[in-house]
């Protein structure tokens, strides 16, 4: 991550970012609404990610959260990121495989569950 802003997607298909262009439909995904403080959305967001499968968060560094994710077949790995931007109350996401070219709409899923258990959370 250098300046808010975390490492584009790839140009393959395998990979989404809340931060690539909106018009780019096979890449972009929404960021995450969190209300409150930024410190309470990672703190929740790390336990949903670690709530997951086959899932290890590798570091947490104030406003940022970086995860692994096994495959269940093949272990293959993918690297999710998030950052928690205070000032526009959104988690900004990035999640890519590190190899092949299709994913199958894996990485994109794997936001989705993590954005319902974040909202899940934020209702109770």
């Amino acid at each position: 991550m250098k300046d808010g802003r975390l490492a584009p997607p790839k140009s393959t298909p395998n990979s989404v970012s809340s931060q690539a262009d909106a018009a780019d439909a096979e890449h972009y995904i929404a960021p995450i609404v969190f209300k409150g403080d930024a410190n309470a959305a990672a703190t929740a967001m790390r336990a949903a990610v670690e709530s997951m499968r086959d899932a290890t968060v590798m570091r947490q560094d104030g406003g940022y959260l970086y995860a692994e994710f096994r495959t269940k077949l093949m272990r293959f790995v993918d690297d999710v990121e998030f950052f928690f931007d205070a000032n526009s109350g959104v988690i900004h996401v990035r999640s890519a495989s590190r190899l092949g070219r299709p994913d199958f709409g894996v990485n994109r899923a794997r936001v989705e569950a993590l954005r319902k258990r974040i909202e899940a959370r934020s209702k109770a």
